[in-house]
């Protein structure tokens, strides 16, 4: 189905089934035709429902699970260690503990950034942006902190908090889903589907494109739906992937002030088959680079310019819940362009470009492995 986890609200449950049957491809959509692996698959793990990971100077990785659970991996021996000290988290529907990146001066401050569903009044949730000190030796969270806090909705879904940081290091970019309402994203007041800049400690940055105009200081662009991954490109170029309602996931070119259409516009349609307006040109949206129909219901979105794989610089890659799969997307300037699309047999939840060139990916459920990528022999 096309979402990221399998709790979503009842409303959604009639159109579940609609996901059995392909919807027809149209030419910017169709599919590349899935190919032998052009590498090897190694498992070095199995986590419970993994979320997201992120990599330590020394090799090591950080692994989030969604009940709450941060894992310490050493893929060098198999060691793994419970971080203790990670806040409480309301992991019911798409609630998890989810994005955890390292700042861009971890080396010296050993400081994490991580985000997570929250419970609310009631029965609200919101999504959390946190930082955190990494006490490796001892295992544990220290001097935790909320930096910003997501509006309550009392669905479960749609958090997004995905995190990144701008190639100079001096502001946060911070995905915050529409939590399935629909028209906030669209609303100048509201932070729910929108892409906000921060500064560090979690404000909102100066200079943002729409404050004046009467928006939420912190937004940097809006009309987004559940946004699960954000990668910078080698020219400093956002790159943002979010997941559509029935079929019509995207990536997109994030530009300052932009809106991207949601809900008025969808090259997928509402989950009880009702139509959403394509994206067309004067329509006063931004459109997709690349879409997708049928859906792949991604996951999660990495940028790749190692030299591990040197035909694969300049690309990204996004993951495939329901798709099961790993695509390569090639960049050229602002262009996209699908080239390759892997069936890798399992729902996969995250991809990461690790320290030496090679491709990490965390299987979804729980029993989700940690697969390194690397050349064929």
């Amino acid at each position: 189905m096309n979402t990221s986890m399998l709790g979503l609200a009842t409303t959604f449950s009639l159109t579940l089934l609609a996901f059995a049957a392909p919807a027809a491809a149209n030419a910017q959509a169709s599919a590349t035709a899935t190919s032998s692996l052009p590498f090897e698959v190694k498992p070095v793990g199995t986590f419970n429902n993994p979320w997201a990971m992120a990599f330590l100077p020394d090799g090591k990785v950080l692994v989030t699970q969604k009940e709450g659970t941060l894992i310490l991996f050493d893929p060098a021996t198999g060691t793994k260690r419970t971080v203790s000290g990670t806040p409480t988290v309301s992991s019911k529907g798409q609630g998890a503990l989810m994005d955890i990146v390292p700042a861009p001066d971890f080396a010296a401050s050993k400081m994490l950034y991580f985000s997570y569903s929250e419970a609310a009044s009631g029965a609200d949730t919101r999504v959390m942006l946190a930082t955190a000190t990494l006490d490796q030796a001892g295992g544990a969270l220290k001097d935790t902190k909320v930096i910003f806090r997501g509006q309550d909705a009392s669905t479960g879904g749609h958090y997004s908090g995905r995190i990144g940081f701008s190639p100079d290091g001096k502001y946060l970019f911070f995905t915050s889903g529409d939590r399935q309402l629909f028209d906030p994203a669209q609303d100048p007041k509201s932070t729910l589907g929108k892409v906000l800049r921060l500064n560090l400690d979690g404000t909102p940055a100066s200079g943002n494109p729409l404050a004046a105009k009467g928006f939420n200081p912190a937004v940097w662009s809006y009309g987004h739906r559940n946004l699960l991954g954000v990668a910078f490109d080698k020219q400093g170029r956002l790159w943002e992937m979010e997941m559509g309602p029935r079929h019509g996931d995207e990536i997109n070119l994030i530009k300052p002030g932009l809106n991207y259409g949601w809900p008025k516009a969808s090259n997928g349609s509402h989950y009880d088959g009702r139509d959403i307006p394509d994206h067309k040109p004067g329509d006063g949206f931004e459109a997709p680079k690349v879409f997708w129909d049928p859906a792949i219901s991604p996951g999660g979105l990495a940028y790749y310019d190692a030299d591990l794989f040197p035909k694969w610089k300049n690309s990204l890659f996004i993951t495939g819940l329901s798709g099961k799969s790993l695509d390569r997307i090639a960049l050229d300037g602002e262009n996209a362009k699908k080239v390759d699309h892997w069936d890798m047999g399992e729902r996969i939840r995250a991809v990461r470009t690790g320290p030496d060139g090679a491709v990490w990916l965390l299987e979804d459920g729980p029993s989700g492995k940690l697969l390194m990528l690397t050349p064929n022999k």
